[in-house]
């Protein structure tokens, strides 16, 4: 059998789903919860219908304590270094309808700063920009603007986040452990600790 490779960056090879779903410890959509989703929600979502999702986690779970009254938000996001496009709209998709039959808030986190660190050839303005048009597009969806928060962690942070993320973007791995002693049972806020500390 080939290999395959799931990350949040990238998906290539032949997908083995059964062993997705072993190594990310997640349960298969089964016909209990998509019986129990219909009790509430009335009908079944057409990507739930045609097993576009095939696993979930703890949704079982979070249909059980909404039954008994406890409260659940949604919470999802996008990094912002492009354009948006349909693979990224389908999810959402979903997100807007579960929020619709629900009535729940909707955190949407725009992790401007990842895709900064992350990617060498992008500057902070431009991911922070992309962002912004980000959230228009996800505003444009019509998830309910009472209920939903869009907020990006660059400005979360504020200046003194934004010249940390400059400088962490500048200083390697190997300088920090040869400067402060670090080794490789190092946490990662250690190592971060030392940008903070730069500004």
């Amino acid at each position: 059998m080939p290999e395959f490779i799931v990350t949040p960056w990238e998906v290539s090879g032949e997908v083995d789903y059964d062993l997705l779903i072993k190594e990310f410890g997640i349960e298969p959509i089964n016909e209990k919860l998509l019986s129990d989703l219909k009790e509430i929600t009335k009908e079944i979502h057409p990507y739930l219908r045609r097993k576009i999702f095939f696993a979930h986690r703890d949704f079982q779970w979070i249909l059980q304590e909404y039954k008994k009254g406890n409260p659940f938000y949604l919470y999802t996001g996008r990094g912002p270094s492009g354009n948006i496009h349909l693979g990224h709209i389908l999810p959402w998709i979903f997100t807007k309808w579960i929020q619709d039959k629900f009535n729940v808030e909707l955190w949407f986190q725009l992790t401007d700063d990842e895709k900064f660190l992350f990617n060498q050839s992008i500057t902070l303005e431009e991911t922070h920009n992309f962002g912004y048009d980000n959230a228009l597009d996800v505003i444009a969806l019509g998830f309910n603007p009472k209920k939903t928060y869009i907020f990006s962690d660059i400005d979360l942070g504020n200046t003194f986040y934004r010249n940390a993320l400059k400088i962490a973007k500048k200083i390697t791995y190997s300088t920090i452990k040869a400067t402060f002693g670090l080794d490789n049972s190092a946490n990662i806020g250690q190592i971060f600790y030392t940008s903070i500390q730069t500004v």
